[in-house]
């Protein structure tokens, strides 16, 4: 049976994204880290949209959470039409400052599971001639970014890896898309403290829903780099041509550290 996969689907994002996915009447695999969020997570996508949802727990950090994927996608009878690369952390404050455990953690989540998964299904696809991976990536992924450097790295690779990949499968009717949101309203941004900082006055914060509908309306379109808003998309434009000697500064402003300032 085919399958949109999608991880980091507990919550947030990834969770809206699976209601895009099972409105289209795709059944689904949902993975995330806690098992309990997960199966309240299906039982409410189940009863919402009637279709069949799959679940599996695996920390996709490391390497056996990523060769667990294949094997429930084997056990469960599936095979992944689609792949979401959903999943991913961040880190906020001065680079050295942050825990090397935490860093590594990231670095894997991140980048390493984004490729090892998509690596793992993408030639099933290929072969079947159908389907496709959509990663997400952030309008952080445009530039360098002072006191979330590892993250805005991060996301800058899944930028690069997406684009090489659309071009690879080009002809084979699998497409491959990366999203590039702004700041949305989730629990991302308090979790890596960064709640008080300015980025998320100066970009305002998305929903959820109205970024998901964007990211899998233009995911089924074909489009290879999705972003989201007006505003964004403008921002982007911005971000592709003026030097970084410009932008880096900027982006240091927007991003530094304030502890308890408002955030009204």
């Amino acid at each position: 049976m085919p399958v949109a996969l999608i991880t980091g689907a507990s919550e947030g994002l990834g969770l809206a994204l699976a209601h895009e996915f099972a409105r289209a009447g795709h059944a689904l695999l949902l993975v995330a880290r806690t098992g309990s969020a997960l199966t309240a997570a299906a039982a409410e996508l189940a009863r919402a949209t009637g279709v069949d949802v799959h679940t599996h727990s695996a920390d996709l950090s490391t390497i056996e959470g990523c060769k667990s994927v294949e094997c429930a996608l084997n056990e469960y009878g599936l095979h992944a039409e689609f792949l979401v690369n959903n999943a991913g952390i961040g880190l906020s404050g001065p680079f050295v400052e942050n825990g090397s455990d935490d860093l590594m953690r990231l670095a894997d989540l991140n980048m390493r599971a984004v490729t090892d998964l998509t690596h793992r299904l993408l030639p099933g696809m290929i072969a079947r001639g159908s389907g496709g991976v959509l990663n997400i990536a952030s309008l952080g992924g445009y530039l360098p970014g002072p006191f979330q450097a590892a993250y805005y790295a991060s996301k800058s690779y899944v930028m690069s890896l997406s684009e090489a990949l659309a071009y690879e499968v080009a002809g084979t009717n699998v497409r491959v898309s990366v999203f590039a949101p702004g700041p949305l309203a989730t629990r991302f941004h308090e979790r890596m403290e960064s709640q008080n900082d300015i980025y998320i006055r100066f970009m305002g914060l998305m929903s959820v829903e109205q970024a998901a509908q964007s990211a899998y309306r233009n995911f089924v379109r074909g489009r290879m780099v999705i972003v989201p808003g007006f505003i964004n998309y403008i921002s982007a434009q911005f971000l592709r041509i003026l030097p970084h000697t410009l932008l880096v500064p900027f982006a240091a402003w927007l991003l530094r550290r304030r502890e308890g300032a408002s955030n009204a």
